[in-house]
């Protein structure tokens, strides 16, 4: 009976200490920043339109930084260059999707001296592997173990492309040992154009203290068909809270979801997810509703499929949310 009184008393220590650490949140409006460039996912499309959403419901100041080519074009192709993001200076919230990005060494700091820094933060599906660096051994420790850290897994693969926008590929519900999480609030079982990565399973475990909310089952598997179903299970977590302490020694809430292509945020389901997400992160889960944070788009939302190559949106320049 001790110990369990123990363990009990441990786990309200924990749960005060990680509410109490964001209160700092929750009497302003807060200061959301969007870190994203991805050749693959139109994150261009999908982080814009959260963060006008966040602008109506929360009043939030939203700074979006984006993958700008030298005539100062939206190009997700461009791999070494996000602009704007000193925002993250007096940022409350960073939200990451980037893709394999080579960034100069000064930019990269940005980012990463922020999730050290102790403040929350959210990651969208190719956060995994946001970093790629070739040649610059000093920054290798950001292709895979910053991720795995920060954010619970670094990349690994994937059940595989298949009719990419044409079916979806990822049979999504909630988790019966999540039922009570706020960030679960108005989320139904939905299916998901995102093929299902591979993250716990096999040789490979969540790193740190992944409170697991969603699971995927893949509906089309490259693995499966391979007989591998034993290193890479047809289903796996799609999206999980924990916690990252950097070197300031404060602790950070971070909400991470694999889930991510741009026709996945049509669903309501996807969009409250990932609001929900957001609210956590920042300390705000008592001001989400019981059926969820409105997700009701602010503009029309209708993206490109994802897919490499010029398959973005031609001639985009960057947009200012509430300016």
């Amino acid at each position: 009976m001790k110990t369990k009184t123990f363990i009990q008393l441990g786990l309200l220590v924990c749960a005060s200490f990680l509410f109490s650490s964001n209160q700092e949140y929750a009497g302003k409006k807060p200061h959301i920043v969007f870190v994203f460039g991805d050749e693959e996912y139109r994150s261009e499309e999908s982080m814009p339109m959260l963060g006008k959403i966040l602008h109506r419901e929360l009043k939030a100041k939203i700074s979006l930084c984006y993958p700008l080519d030298d005539k100062g074009i939206v190009n997700p192709n461009v791999n070494n260059n996000i602009v704007g993001l000193e925002a993250l200076k007096t940022a409350d919230l960073m939200v990451v999707f980037t893709r394999w990005r080579e960034l100069p060494r000064e930019q990269a700091k940005w980012i990463t001296d922020f999730a050290e820094s102790g403040k929350p933060i959210v990651g969208f599906r190719t956060a995994t592997h946001t970093f790629m660096y070739k040649k610059d051994s000093s920054l290798f420790q950001l292709n895979n173990d910053w991720p795995a850290k920060v954010f619970g897994q670094q990349w690994i693969t994937h059940h595989g492309h298949f009719d990419d926008g044409q079916n979806p590929l990822t049979e999504v519900y909630p988790l019966n040992t999540a039922a009570a999480s706020p960030v679960l609030k108005g989320v139904k079982p939905f299916q998901a154009y995102s093929w299902l990565y591979h993250v716990n399973g096999g040789e490979w475990k969540l790193n740190g203290n992944c409170e697991l909310l969603l699971e995927g089952k893949s509906l089309k598997s490259q693995h499966e068909m391979k007989n591998q179903l034993n290193l890479y299970p047809i289903t796996n977590p799609v999206a999980w809270t924990k916690t990252y302490t950097g070197t300031s020694g404060k602790t950070a809430r971070v909400f991470f979801t694999t889930l991510g292509h741009p026709y996945d945020f049509k669903n309501e389901s996807m969009r409250k997810l990932a609001l929900n997400g957001i609210y956590w992160a920042l300390g705000l889960e008592q001001k989400i509703p019981v059926n969820g944070v409105k997700a009701d788009f602010v503009d029309p939302y209708e993206p490109n499929n994802s897919g490499f190559g010029e398959k973005f949106k031609p001639n985009q320049k960057p947009i200012k949310i509430g300016k």
